[in-house]
């Protein structure tokens, strides 16, 4: 079996995407220091740490980084833990690609690369602007610090620019679980609305869109993980070479905020306490992908829409009320 190296494995997308490799016959190593999910184990920040992962697993074909801080605003406030993390952790990571001559890399990147865009929908042939938050100049970063790696590497990679990743699996067995307070809006979406969270608030509706709201590019997590394997398998079936591509991964559809807010209520005839507050820096107006490449060179076709997202996303967010209730029972703790 091919062996690939996930890190981030026990991440929102890194957990999906390591079910659809096993499902597609790879061998998984996974990787995760945990921060942000319980006990720390190791740590990608760390050089040996890392090494060791390398130097244990040989036989190492490929690698999907996902380990990498992800929330926009807390990157404004958290600037330095944001570079810190992020650049540290993938510069380790590349130095051991090159010295284990690991022949495939797939980089978790982000629609955020390119800025503010003056338009949409967004090819990979868009220009990049300057990033609207520092998480998205690490994305930038990261990209260029991989195309400067496989010009003198043998390591073929693929840049996948996710627009919006959410809802959970169908089979209700994992789902997005963020520790802290959650910055993605499905989640806060779901969260108000099985009452962890009492309000919440939309960033500003006096965008110049079609109801003031931005507008973005949901895309389902098992959709989004699919094409992690078949970005591995366009990169293993393409002659070896100093070659970077970029894919952009989003369903073309832009919806808005309040838009997706209507379909959660449709889905599931829950009512959200909601409420209109000023944006949120480092936000911007609209962004939603044109997929042609995705679709033409990967043989990528999203399969899930809006109403599939918020219908897995508020089962697995019912499975989490009922397995906290379910323990709680029971004096046990979840971690």
């Amino acid at each position: 079996m091919k062996k690939i190296l996930v890190t981030g494995g026990c991440g929102y997308i890194g957990s999906h995407t390591i079910v659809d490799l096993i499902q597609n016959g790879y061998d998984v190593v996974s990787v995760d220091n945990n921060s942000r999910s319980g006990t720390r184990l190791i740590d990608l920040c760390n050089f040996d740490d890392t090494h060791a992962i390398f130097a244990e697993n040989e036989d190492i074909i490929g690698v999907i980084h996902f380990a990498a801080y992800k929330a926009v605003g807390e990157s404004v406030v958290k600037p330095m833990m944001y570079y810190e993390n992020n650049m540290v952790s993938l510069i380790n990571l590349l130095r051991c690609v090159e010295e284990f001559k690991t022949p495939y890399f797939v980089f978790s990147s982000s629609c955020t690369v390119y800025g503010s865009p003056d338009t949409i929908p967004v090819t990979e042939e868009n220009p990049e602007k300057p990033a609207e938050s520092p998480y998205g100049a690490t994305k930038q970063m990261g990209e260029r610090m991989i195309r400067d790696v496989t010009r003198i590497a043998p390591v073929r990679s693929a840049l996948l620019r996710y627009f919006n990743p959410a809802g959970a699996h169908p089979t209700n067995l994992i789902g997005e679980f963020p520790i802290d307070k959650p910055q993605n809006l499905t989640p806060v979406i779901t969260q108000t609305a099985i009452g962890k969270m009492q309000h919440m608030q939309v960033f500003g509706d006096d965008y110049p869109t079609r109801d003031g709201t931005c507008i973005r590019d949901f895309i389902h997590i098992c959709d989004l993980a699919h094409a992690h394997t078949l970005a591995l398998k366009f990169l293993m079936e393409k002659s070896l070479g100093l070659e970077c591509d970029v894919f952009n991964l989003g369903t073309g559809d832009g919806i808005t905020v309040l838009e997706a807010i209507q379909a959660f209520e449709k889905v599931t005839g829950q009512k959200l306490n909601y409420s209109i507050g000023p944006r949120r820096p480092g936000d911007i107006m609209a962004i939603y992908a044109n997929r042609d490449k995705a679709k033409e060179e990967l043989g990528w076709t999203p399969k899930f829409n809006l109403e599939d997202i918020m219908k897995t996303a508020w089962q697995w967010e019912q499975k989490l009320k009922s397995d906290e209730q379910f323990y709680a029972g029971r004096n046990i703790q979840l971690n």
